[in-house]
């Protein structure tokens, strides 16, 4: 019995003691964050697939981990002979997890779950949905008891982030947050997600992995800024510091006490998307409850001119490490001795060379070969491949910098490539192309445009799983909404200011992957007698392959768009460059023709 199942085991114990017929683990932690502390992973200790995305759940004769197209060849691996099945969302023959649950249990059974691990927003509709089934949500740790040497919450120091580089002081920040509550008719704002708290008061810290946050809560009201973190987690300076933005400072778990003090006719603004079924039922059942997206979500979203010059130093500092990179991969791939892993580790110490580097924005994805089909793939010592001169390599990968949060994605070919590979390659340079060249008018959201990217695609019966773009954080999360470019509908409309990524795909399972990825910014166009148009600003500097595109599939204006992108990319980066490193980027990005 390998250790998933004996954990099963143990947790079905409880279950059947408790009066549990099925309890749902899901992937996240009671700040909805999608990187957390490693207390929290309890999906990832029960199941043993870690993923940044799934559900486990568990009855008491079967269990499924529910993932999306991201992780369906993941979770095949990680899933195997451990009791649990994969169950791949988007499938046909895939039910959905809640009408799956309501099947395999009979009126009058209850379903547990950790509610500091759900939203206000999925609770109830987890538990409207069992109801149609008379089947109950309960609230119920089980994990806890079970989870035997679990790893400490983080006491990490948090740091001042300089206004140099946030271009707001906190003091006015607020100003503007506390319009929008009044705008909103609440009197007290909840706010739970770690990366608001950070842009808000301009702190910054070391508690998850990827995402400089700090774990804490706040509370605002029209006198009064509480932030509620551990009294470890701050220095001296730190204390100074919030206290000259008129913060006030209280342990973590005190938020509890002072939801439940909230005056009974006071409106709480919160969001229900975000804020943990928990916190929401320490609040006093009379006041008003006003459920809508974070207003700090938003006015994080439109980065200032700050923050936009600090993108920009922070892409050009990008460039030059994936350059040295790339110059080191080409004549160290020859040894036969490089592995993903190895390449990985490497790219690291090119971006650490940058000043104020501050790490990686996320795991680097160095997928070779077959492993570039899986989207989210993570090499370690036991999957890791050989990188040779043959075949595909896929490297997505991102810094934080004090100046900004990078992400960019490159597929080159490491021998002769095929004419399929030249073609999907080419075709997701197409998409790529008509995001990037694209022009809409003010009030368009990002489901809107995604067509753009997956035309060329579409018209060959091919496609991708995942989205096309996602909102960046500035020295922040890497994945920050609420803006987006994908199928699904988003009412979010795009704005000037907007960091997006850009980054169609192509996945052949068992073979390669293709990834084309760049940061774009919403910037405003022209105005005419239909109204104010908007334009994407491409703001990620490093040439694209040229050798794997088929430019007889390329139209005039796309191979132009390819020539002036890859003219920038030189004049942006040769200055900082060597000679010998200048002759390379002039090689890589010479013009092409048709």
């Amino acid at each position: 019995m390998n250790i998933i199942n004996n954990r099963l085991n143990k947790l079905r114990a409880i279950m059947q003691k408790q009066g549990v017929a099925a309890y749902i683990v899901p992937g996240t932690d009671p700040h909805a964050g999608e990187y957390f502390a490693d207390y929290w992973k309890e999906r990832d200790w029960i199941s043993g697939f870690d993923g940044s995305a799934g559900t486990a759940v568990i009855t008491l004769d079967k269990a499924g981990v529910w993932v999306d197209s991201r992780y369906y060849i993941q979770a095949d691996v990680q899933l195997k002979n451990t009791g649990y099945v994969a169950m791949k969302m988007g499938l046909p023959e895939t039910p959905d997890m809640l009408t799956w649950i309501a099947s395999e249990l009979k009126s009058g059974d209850q379903v547990g779950v950790n509610p500091l691990l759900f939203s206000v927003n999925a609770f109830m509709t987890m538990r409207n949905q069992f109801l149609l089934s008379g089947i109950e949500l309960v609230q119920a740790d089980l994990i806890k008891p079970i989870w035997e040497e679990r790893p400490a919450l983080p006491e990490q120091k948090i740091f001042v982030y300089d206004v140099v580089y946030a271009g707001q002081s906190c003091m006015e920040k607020m100003a503007i947050l506390r319009q929008k509550i009044k705008e909103a008719h609440a009197d007290v704002f909840v706010l739970n997600t770690l990366d608001d708290i950070a842009w808000l008061f301009n702190i910054r810290g070391n508690d998850v992995s990827y995402n400089p946050v700090a774990t804490a809560y706040a509370l605002i009201d029209e006198s009064e800024a509480v932030i509620y973190i551990s009294d470890e987690k701050l220095t001296e300076e730190v204390r100074l510091y919030l206290a000259s933005q008129q913060l006030l400072i209280k342990d973590y778990q005190q938020i509890y006490n002072d939801l439940g003090a909230i005056p009974k006719n006071k409106k709480v603004l919160l969001d229900g998307s975000k804020i943990n079924q928990s916190l929401f039922e320490a609040i006093a059942p009379e006041c008003g409850v006003i459920n809508r997206m974070s207003p700090v979500t938003m006015l994080k979203s439109i980065k200032n001119e700050t923050e936009i010059l600090g993108m920009r130093q922070a892409m050009i500092k990008d460039g030059v490490a994936l350059t040295r990179f790339f110059i080191w991969l080409e004549a160290s791939v020859c040894s036969g001795e490089l592995t993903e892993v190895s390449i990985a580790e490497k790219l690291y110490e090119f971006r650490a060379e940058q000043e104020n580097f501050f790490g990686e924005s996320f795991g680097t994805i160095a997928g070779y070969a077959a492993h570039g089909a899986i989207v989210h793939y993570k090499a370690d010592e036991k999957s890791k491949a050989r990188v040779l001169q043959e075949g595909i390599l896929l490297i997505d990968s991102g810094g934080q910098f004090l100046e900004g949060t990078t992400d960019i994605t490159r597929t080159i070919t490491l021998g002769n490539p095929t004419p399929q590979q030249k073609t999907d390659f080419t075709l997701v340079l197409k998409g790529h192309i008509g995001i990037a060249t694209a022009v809409f008018p003010v009030g368009t959201r990002g489901s809107q445009l995604d067509i753009l990217a997956r035309k060329a695609m579409w018209d060959r019966r091919l496609n991708y799983g995942h989205g096309t773009g996602h909102g960046v954080g500035h020295f922040l999360n890497v994945h920050e909404g609420p803006q987006n470019i994908r199928m699904d509908e988003n009412p979010v409309t795009l704005q000037p200011g907007m960091f997006i990524s850009n980054e169609p795909g192509l996945y052949r399972k068992d073979a390669y992957g293709i990834r084309t990825e760049n940061l774009i910014m919403v910037t405003p166009d022209q105005q005419s007698e239909f109204g104010q148009f908007l334009k994407f600003e491409t703001l990620t500097f490093f040439p694209i392959d040229i050798t794997l595109i088929d430019t007889k599939l390329l139209t005039n204006a796309e191979i132009g768009w390819l020539n002036a992108y890859h003219q920038e990319v030189y004049d942006k980066i040769a200055p900082h460059l060597n000679e010998m490193e200048r002759e390379w980027l002039r090689n890589k990005t010479k013009a092409v023709e048709k």
